[in-house]
């Protein structure tokens, strides 16, 4: 365990605060372009507009009547009727149904987030593949170049007597296919590079700038685990969302009850022309005053138990994705360590290798002999050179899973 604290302080000691900020300026960039994560943005806009909707009273009714047959009254024939109706709910309807729509937007709101932190993970498991390959190219350029050195080597032993032809045709054989898997790594940078520009919504040849180097942080034990149900948007949007149902019912009870109704009628009166009385042909203005009577109770009560089963469902929700949170932070972290103990079990293996290889070349020099161990040996630094790489890749998309997970703020969101 000290030993590989002490590889991943020295790495942590030796890399450059450049990378951090270099992923940053790529999750901001991601964060401003992602068409799916402006998507959900507008959905969340769209979301307020709810608000004005269901807070606002519901337009008043003008209405008109002609008379085709004028009614006759005793100041005169009645030849039109205007009316105008304001329907008012209940005291506190209103309200209610903004508050409810409000808080669903504000968990629409919280939905976003957790879409954003989504994506800031997906940009981070999009980039250090590409770190990966780029490491892996240079090992295998390496390999090639030692490779070639050894091919020198074996043909200039056989010319002179000191090796055989078997060691030449080794050392080809191998150099071939360390060529095409070369081949094949260049080939696998341009899909790699495509789902990390589409990420960001850039064009799919657009340069990606790669670090040297990886920071490997140390983790604390338990490490942002207290953030874990604190700071979730998910959990967050539930609350908010049971919320909005406790409002919803309380609008739901609210619109079973009487609306009232105020409006103004205003007939126009002819004149009377066989009697002269007076007041005639004076036109008459009613106001009005109407109450509605809701004796049908079925969709209220309906509407009422609606948002009580939707306020349990929220409650029950919130419980399945704090034990998913959990469960996947747990597994999260075992990864964190699995990679963090290859780290290390790489690094000692690739420097026993080295040591062996260098006195399997020096015994080779003097005696022409066991080249092929020299071969395997160099083999297996390879392999060991390439799982180190993917390691710490691996490593670095684990931490960033636990940063997701842990709702994890980054330096460019407080800009925007």
């Amino acid at each position: 365990m000290k030993n590989y604290i002490a590889i991943i302080i020295a790495m942590f000691l030796y890399s450059t605060v450049g990378f951090a900020q270099t992923l940053d300026d790529y999750f901001q960039i991601a964060a401003e372009n992602n068409p799916g994560l402006q998507a959900v943005y507008k959905d969340y806009e769209a979301a307020l507009q709810k608000v004005p909707q269901v807070s606002t009273l519901p337009d008043p009714v003008f209405s008109f009547a002609y008379f085709v047959s004028p009614a006759e009254t005793r100041v005169g024939p009645q030849v039109a009727k205007f009316s105008l109706t304001q329907m008012f709910p209940w005291f506190g309807t209103l309200k209610a149904q903004g508050n409810a729509a409000a808080l669903m937007a504000e968990a629409k709101f919280q939905s976003f987030m957790d879409v954003r932190n989504k994506l800031y993970y997906r940009v981070a498991s999009a980039y250090y593949p590409l770190y990966e390959l780029k490491n892996w190219i240079r090992i295998e350029q390496e390999n090639i170049r030692i490779l070639e050195s050894y091919k020198t080597i074996t043909n200039q032993k056989f010319k002179n007597g000191n090796g055989t032809m078997v060691d030449v045709l080794r050392v080809d054989i191998i150099l071939k296919d360390a060529q095409t898997n070369l081949d094949i790594l260049r080939n696998k940078e341009k899909p790699l590079a495509t789902t990390f520009n589409k990420l960001l919504n850039r064009p799919e040849n657009e340069l990606v700038l790669l670090s040297d180097t990886l920071i490997a942080e140390i983790l604390s034990e338990n490490f942002r685990k207290d953030s874990l149900i604190a700071s979730n948007p998910k959990l967050k949007a539930l609350d908010l969302k049971f919320e909005a149902g406790k409002a919803a019912e309380v609008a739901a009870r609210k619109q079973g009850l009487p609306k009232l109704g105020i409006g103004l009628d205003y007939v126009m009166v002819s004149e009377r022309t066989d009697i002269s009385l007076p007041d005639n042909g004076k036109d008459i203005l009613m106001p009005m005053v109407s109450v509605s009577i809701p004796i049908f109770r079925a969709k209220y009560n309906a509407s009422v138990k609606e948002a009580q089963l939707m306020q349990e469902s929220y409650t029950l929700q919130k419980q399945e994705v704090e034990n998913t949170l959990i469960s996947e932070y747990e597994m999260v972290w075992f990864q964190v360590q699995q990679q963090l103990q290859l780290v290390s079990l790489y690094e000692q293996q690739l420097q026993t290798s080295q040591q062996s290889l260098n006195l399997l070349f020096t015994s080779y020099g003097n005696s022409g002999k066991e080249f092929e161990e020299v071969l395997r040996m160099q083999q297996q630094l390879l392999k060991y050179q390439k799982l180190s790489a993917t390691a710490l890749a691996q490593y670095e998309i684990a931490v960033a899973n636990i940063n997701y997970l842990t709702s994890k703020t980054y330096r460019n969101e407080n800009n925007r």
